[in-house]
């Protein structure tokens, strides 16, 4: 074993021995480490979540299509984040990728059987391959084909937790009817509980993306046959109607699963466009995207500016604690300026002394980090009590443990940069005739 490490080992065994020394000081430094490290890992804990992947294993073959169906002088939100009908007909006509699914969200009446009173559930009328696209795991039977959409059957997919309210548990839901606005569908199948968050593939913005959860899942002709209400953002303009290219209020998934597909599709749109507009469409001169599916749920903004704003206010009291940090750990590292003059006139460099003093940061850092862990618990425990519907889903995960112990070893060790090289830089034999 080299020199260096055996002097590490000696600083790590040293540094738990000399931080019982003032243990007053080696309290304050690791309450401010903590504290600061807390209220910041609460902030960032909540951000991780709500900006995170809901499908990991699947996100990169996942893609939205932008386009822009609305007139110059439309001057609300932007229409071409949801579909027109005629648009979303066409892609899926098309077929140009591996899977492709045009969706839209609705709230229905659940009639279960007589003797129980009727309530309403939120879900989601989508085209057949939405379930394969999105790999939605099945626990009982499997969804519609395409023939069933084309037919406007009357078929239903069942979440597991409306199944087993309605029938008791998935297996004995399927090929059963269920009566949903007046209308008796079968169950065709039933999911896991399966509701990814956010919920990215509805149109869904803000706290929204986090509270709905879907219940059922109905073929999407089936729907507009049946005249089924519709949830979510519709925006019209002209004196056209919802089925009308005037209308936008449709979202629409494809699955690319290489590069090469995607540069293909991304041609095919463009293409498309131009068709339209040249078949006397009044279509923008703005070419289409495609979105990649984190990209989609940034322009979906699912972060309140509230949750960004307390993160801001996080990181800068982590810097205020860090602060006090390096006042405490100066005050400190400078009271033993008679011990640094010795070990100095003995011949310890001033490198020797440099690392020694950041070990003892690092572990006050690795202590502090501890504390860190039970303020972030706290913290999350807040959240957990305040009404926003991200609030629940606020945890730590592996992820965010190591990350708060690594963040407060490094910023304990940033902290004690100063202090350490104010140490070493303490003259051989200043203080030997008053130690």
């Amino acid at each position: 074993m080299s020199r260096d490490w055996i002097l590490v080992k000696h600083y790590f065994d040293h540094a738990f021995v000399v931080l019982r020394r003032s243990s007053l000081l080696t309290a304050l430094i690791i309450l401010a480490i903590g504290l600061g490290i807390g209220a910041c890992m609460t902030m960032v804990t909540v951000l991780h979540v709500m900006s995170g992947d809901p499908l990991p294993d699947r996100s990169a073959k996942l893609f939205y299509p932008h386009l822009y169906p609305g007139p110059w002088d439309f001057q609300q939100l932007d229409p071409g984040s949801n579909f027109t009908w005629p648009d979303a007909t066409n892609l899926l006509r098309a077929h140009r990728a591996t899977h492709q699914a045009a969706m839209v969200g609705g709230h229905l009446a659940v009639m279960p059987a007589e003797g129980s009173k009727s309530f309403f559930a939120a879900g989601h009328y989508v085209s057949a391959e939405f379930f394969p696209m999105f790999n939605a795991p099945f626990a009982a039977g499997s969804f519609w084909d395409t023939q069933a959409d084309q037919d406007q059957a009357l078929v239903v997919v069942l979440n597991g937790e409306l199944a087993r309210r309605l029938f008791g548990n998935a297996q004995a839901a399927v090929g059963q009817t269920v009566r949903l606005h007046s209308l008796d569908f079968r169950v065709v199948g039933v999911l896991q509980d399966w509701h990814p968050e956010p919920l990215f593939y509805g149109g869904l913005s803000g706290d929204w993306a986090f509270k709905s959860e879907d219940g059922f899942f109905v073929p999407l002709n089936t729907a507009m046959s049946r005249k089924l209400p519709v949830s979510g953002g519709e925006m019209c303009w002209g004196k056209g109607d919802r089925m009308s290219d005037q209308c936008s209020w449709l979202q629409f998934w494809v699955e690319l699963d290489t590069p090469e597909q995607v540069v293909a599709y991304q041609s095919f749109l463009a293409s498309y466009w131009l068709d339209q507009k040249a078949h006397g469409r009044p279509v923008l001169n703005i070419a289409p995207q495609l979105l990649g599916m984190m990209r989609r749920l940034d322009a979906l903004r699912l972060v309140p500016p509230n949750v960004s704003l307390q993160l801001w206010l996080a990181l800068g009291f982590l810097c205020v604690c860090l602060f006090n940090t390096v006042s405490l750990m100066l005050a400190k590292f400078l009271r033993r300026s008679g011990e640094v003059s010795i070990r100095r006139a003995m011949g310890a460099s001033r490198r020797d002394i440099f690392l020694q003093f950041g070990i003892e940061a690092a572990v006050l850092g690795l202590i502090g980090g501890a504390l860190g862990l039970i303020s972030t618990w706290f913290g999350l425990w807040l959240v957990h009590q305040r009404p926003d519907a991200y609030a629940k889903l606020a945890y730590l995960d592996t992820t965010m443990v190591l990350s708060t112990i690594l963040l407060a070893v490094i910023a304990s060790t940033l902290a004690g940069l100063l202090p350490a090289w104010r140490a070493c830089r303490i003259p051989p034999a200043a203080q030997l005739h008053a130690a």
